[in-house]
C-alpha cells in the first residue's frame, strides 16, 4: 500500500515537473519573441496606431464601395484624430505591454503545441485526433476574429466615437492608453465570439445540443446576438451595430451546418 501510494506521488511530481517545464519554455519564448518586437518599435506601432489614420486600408475600401464620406457627413481625408499621453513612464510601459502581447500573439502556435505535448499523453489516438481538430480549429477562429476587430469593429467604433463632437468648440484629443485598451478589448471579444462554431461543435459531440435545437431557436439567438454586438461596440451607430451582428449572425448559420455534418 505505501509502495503504490509513493508511486502515485512520484507520478504526480513528475507531471508537475513536465508541466513546469512547459510553462518555464513558454514563457521563455513569449519573452524572447516580446523582446524582439520591443526592438522594432516604429513598425509595432505602425500596425497598432494604424486605425486612427485616415488612410487606413478599412476607411478607403468603404469609402471606394459604399461611400463612407456621404455617410459620416464629411470626406474620409478630413479625419484626423490626436492621440495624447498625460503620464510620464506611460509610452514605456506602453511599449512594453504590446511587445509582450505581440510576442504572445506570435508565440501562440508554440503556446498550443506545449499544452498539446503535456496533455497528449494521457490521451487515446481518438481523443488525440479531436483534440487536435478543437485546439487548432479554435486558434484559426480566434485569430480570424482577432483580424476582424483589427480591421473591421475597432476602425468603424474608434471613427464613430473618436470624431463624435458635441459641439464643435470641444476637440477629441484621445489618450493613448484608453486607445489601446479599446483595440484590445475588442481583439479578445471578436476573438472569444469566433469561437462560437467551435463551442457548438464541441456541445454537440457531448450531445448537450441538435443542428435541430439551433434552428429552433434562430430567433431567440440573434436577439442575444444583437445584444452582444450592442456591447461590443458601444456605439449608437446602426451600421457600425450592424457590420458586427453580421458575422456573429453568419458564425451562427455556420454552427448549425458543422452541427448538422458532425451529427451525420
Amino acid at each position: 500500500m505505501e509502495q503504490q501510494k509513493d508511486t502515485e506521488l512520484g507520478t504526480f511530481w513528475d507531471h508537475l515537473d513536465i508541466l513546469r517545464g512547459s510553462l518555464v519554455r513558454i514563457a521563455a519564448v513569449v519573452v524572447t519573441v516580446g523582446s524582439i518586437a520591443f526592438c522594432f518599435k516604429t513598425e509595432l506601432f505602425d500596425i497598432i496606431l494604424a486605425p486612427k489614420s485616415s488612410h487606413f486600408i478599412t476607411y478607403r475600401f468603404l469609402d471606394h464601395i459604399v461611400g463612407l464620406s456621404s455617410y459620416f457627413g464629411s470626406g474620409v481625408d478630413t479625419f484626423s484624430v490626436k492621440l495624447i499621453n498625460t503620464q510620464l513612464a506611460q509610452q514605456f510601459t506602453i511599449h512594453i505591454q504590446m511587445a509582450m502581447y505581440a510576442g504572445f500573439m506570435l508565440a501562440l502556435p508554440y503556446v498550443i503545441y506545449e499544452i498539446f505535448r503535456f496533455v497528449s499523453p494521457a490521451l487515446y489516438a481518438n481523443e488525440k485526433k479531436y483534440a487536435f481538430r478543437l485546439i487548432s480549429s479554435g486558434y484559426l477562429m480566434f485569430m480570424l476574429g482577432v483580424a476582424v476587430a483589427y480591421f473591421l469593429v475597432f476602425p468603424l467604433t474608434f471613427r464613430f466615437l473618436g470624431t463624435y463632437q458635441v459641439s464643435s468648440e470641444v476637440e477629441n484629443q484621445i489618450v493613448l492608453d484608453s486607445y489601446i485598451d479599446t483595440m484590445l478589448m475588442l481583439n479578445l471579444m471578436m476573438g472569444i465570439v469566433f469561437e462560437l462554431p467551435v463551442l457548438c461543435w464541441l456541445m454537440a459531440k457531448f450531445g448537450f445540443i441538435s443542428s435541430r435545437f439551433l434552428r429552433k431557436y434562430r430567433r431567440h439567438a440573434i436577439v442575444i446576438l444583437l445584444v452582444i454586438a450592442a456591447v461590443i461596440t458601444p456605439t449608437s451607430d446602426v451600421f457600425t451595430l450592424l457590420v458586427v451582428a453580421l458575422p456573429m449572425y453568419l458564425l451562427y448559420e455556420a454552427s448549425i451546418a458543422i452541427v448538422a455534418f458532425s451529427g451525420k
